[in-house]
């Protein structure tokens, strides 16, 4: 997680462009594919989740966020990197004074 943090938005965001990403993803709300804020919750304490989202990422999928199909992606590592690590730290952070809402 403290990886995450490191990463510049705006410089993932702009590769995240680049590759087409952002065609049919976001960071909040569903597009054509989830909201990068909901894969980030999803994964949230995975271990692995890096390498898992890489490789789904790379492979191409259908049947876990719904019936639409990723293609596989063409990204090079260092660049699907850093968007990884972007997605995943797009996990919401608790606002000081919120109430905590525990997972079940």
């Amino acid at each position: 997680p403290a990886a995450h943090a490191q990463v510049n938005a705006d410089a993932a965001k702009a590769l995240a462009a680049k590759h087409l990403c952002l065609a049919c993803h976001k960071v909040e709300g569903k597009l054509v594919g989830p909201a990068y804020r909901d894969i980030a919750n999803k994964y949230q304490g995975v271990a692995e989740a890096q390498a898992k989202l890489i490789a789904k990422i790379k492979k191409g999928g259908q049947g876990v966020w719904g019936q639409v199909p990723m293609p596989p992606m063409y990204v090079p590592d260092e660049n699907l990197k850093t968007i990884v690590a972007w997605i995943l730290g797009s996990a919401p952070v608790p606002v000081a004074g919120a109430p905590v809402i525990a997972k079940r």
